[in-house]
Formats: structure tokens, C-alpha cells, sequence
């Protein structure tokens, strides 16, 4: 009798101990996962599509968060004094790749680490502003994706002129605390001069700074408007539209999601090809494949939409050259 409850008693402490070690083990388990930090100088809402292919992206390599992979996310919502703090973190987690978005964002994550692998995704010339070394053998620590966004700032302005063939005064919206700024506003100072139209160059810095840039818009009687590539333009999208839809001005932006909106029409690379690759290319980065054997990659899909509703609700009319190159009609 005493022997048999000798035997419970040690089976009851087996089973006890097991109970313990199990969750320990499956702790253990989620801290062996290998940790990605995901820096963007934008906000996450309006980049639901754009973060699904960058999933699918790391999924066609093998991974998928939470199952064999965790994502410290940091968004700086256009707020780009942020970002260098929001790097700083990621080393500091010691993650295994940072993927950074926008280029503010690569340029802090380049400044915050030597050692970390990073994969960019930016709309400017990656060796132009210091990134990689050359598109082949990016060198460094380094690669990713560019999207050309920066550099299609004179292909937007004459679409719009095309749309709007009357307009004498065209005006650029950008943010000046960008390191895009100044490259797209000499873009388009340069391209409104070979148009033959007059440019005016508005600012915004913050969503509070939009209402003024509009309303210097409608004092210097600009007849259309471009809404330059920029991550804190892109996050407020919503309400650019808006405020182009309440002043009657015709405008251009850069991707698509801003037609979508409302907007009259964008034009610029398709973005969930860039995370996607983004994606593909952090996976084979936790597979052990180091940034210089990765080529940087320049996104080669463009697309161009309009908004019929809104060309009717400004009460123009489309010319059939405009229309026949759309790759998009949004009725």
C-alpha cells in the first residue's frame, strides 16, 4: 500500500513537472523566433494592401509572423525627427534584419547600424543619396527596392497639363523637412519651364499646414495642382483629397490609392511590387543570404489612373490621347 502511494506520488510530480517545463519550452520556442524591425516614416493605415504583399513576400520565402517570425514594427507617421530614435530601438532588440521604408527611413537605419542587414524600400536613386555602392553589388550592409517615385515629378506634371491645357499656373505641394523636397521641386521647376507654365512651390511640414498651403493655392489662382511623392502626403491622403475637391482644383498624385480616394489621377510605380520584393528579400536574408549578394532592385511596373467622377465633378473633359493611356479608369 505504501508503495502504490509512493508511485502516485511520484507520477503526480512527473506530470507537475511537465506542466511547468511545457510552457517554459514553448516560450523558449517563441524566443528562438529570429525578430525583423520594420521602419517606415508613414502611418500604418494606408498601407493595409501595401503590408499584405509584403507578407505574402516573406511567406513565399518561408516565413510567416508569429508561426517562425516576430516584426517589431515603427512608424514615424511623417514625423521624420522620429526616425533615428525609432532605428536606434530596433539595434538596440538586437533584431536580425531592419526592413526600412521611405527614404528618411533607410537613411536612419543606415545611420543607426554597420552590422545589421537592411532592406530598403525607398523612391529615390539608392547610390545617389549614399546607400549602396553601385544596383549590382550594393556592398555594405545594405539593399532593397526603389520605386522611381521622386524621379517621375516632370512625367506628372505633364500629364497634368495635358488633363488641364489651360492652366497657366500649376502649383507643387511638398514638405520641406523631406529629403525628397528639394530633387522634385527641381523637377518640376525645370519641367514647368519647358512647358511653358508658370510654377508655384507650396509647403506643408504637418496635416495642420495643408488648410494654408490650399488657400495660398487659390490666391495665386493655380490652375491645377501635383502632389509630390512624400510619405507624410501619402499617410493623409484622404484628406488631400478632400481639400483638392473642395478648392476645384485638378490634381495629380502618386499612387494609385490616391485616385482611389477621389483624387483626379496618379501616376508611379505599383507599391505592393516593391514590398513584395521587400519581403522576398528579408526572407533570404534570414536564410543566411547576405545584402551584397542581392541586387538592388528598381521597380519596372508603372501604372496610370484616372478618376472619371472626379474629371466630371471638376467639369472636364478628358482628352482621348489621356484616356487611351490609362491603365486604369475608376468609374
Amino acid at each position: 500500500m505504501q508503495f502504490d502511494r509512493l508511485k502516485r506520488r511520484e507520477v503526480i510530480t512527473l506530470l507537475g513537472g511537465a506542466t511547468a517545463v511545457w510552457p517554459l519550452a514553448a516560450r523558449a520556442q517563441q524566443w528562438a523566433m529570429p525578430a525583423v524591425g520594420f521602419l517606415s516614416g508613414n502611418s500604418p493605415g494606408p498601407l493595409r494592401r501595401q503590408m499584405a504583399a509584403f507578407h505574402s513576400g516573406l511567406k513565399e520565402v518561408g516565413y510567416v509572423e508569429r508561426q517562425n517570425v516576430t516584426l517589431e514594427y515603427r512608424w514615424a507617421e511623417g514625423q521624420y525627427e522620429k526616425l533615428p530614435g525609432l532605428a536606434a530601438e530596433l539595434v538596440r532588440r538586437q533584431v536580425a534584419v531592419i526592413v526600412a521604408v521611405t527614404n528618411a527611413g533607410a537613411l536612419a537605419a543606415k545611420q543607426a547600424t554597420t552590422t545589421i542587414p537592411i532592406v530598403f524600400e525607398i523612391g529615390e536613386d539608392p547610390v545617389k543619396i549614399g546607400l549602396v555602392k553601385s544596383l549590382s553589388r550594393p556592398g555594405g550592409n545594405m539593399t532593397g527596392v526603389t520605386t522611381f517615385g521622386v524621379g517621375l515629378t516632370a512625367k506628372r506634371l505633364g500629364l497634368l497639363l495635358e488633363m488641364v491645357p489651360m492652366a497657366t499656373t500649376m502649383a507643387v505641394l511638398v514638405n520641406p523637412k523631406s529629403v525628397n523636397a528639394q530633387p522634385q521641386v527641381d523637377d518640376a521647376q525645370e519641367a514647368s519651364a519647358r512647358l511653358g507654365v508658370r510654377l508655384t512651390v507650396l509647403t506643408a511640414t504637418a496635416e495642420n499646414e495643408f488648410e494654408s498651403a490650399f488657400a495660398i493655392l487659390a490666391r495665386q489662382q493655380a490652375g491645377a495642382l501635383l502632389v509630390s511623392a512624400e510619405p507624410l502626403f501619402y499617410s493623409r491622403q484622404q484628406l488631400l483629397v478632400l481639400l483638392a475637391a473642395r478648392h476645384g482644383v485638378p490634381a495629380i498624385y502618386e499612387w494609385r490609392e490616391f485616385a482611389a480616394a477621389g483624387g483626379l489621377m496618379s501616376y508611379g510605380t505599383i507599391l505592393t511590387d516593391a514590398y513584395h520584393q521587400a519581403g522576398v528579400y528579408t526572407g533570404r536574408i534570414l536564410k543566411g543570404e547576405k545584402p551584397d549578394d542581392l541586387p538592388t532592385v528598381q521597380s519596372s511596373r508603372f501604372e496610370f489612373v484616372i478618376n472619371l467622377n472626379t474629371a466630371k465633378a471638376l467639369g472636364l473633359e478628358i482628352p482621348p490621347t489621356l484616356l487611351a493611356r490609362a491603365d486604369e479608369v475608376i468609374e
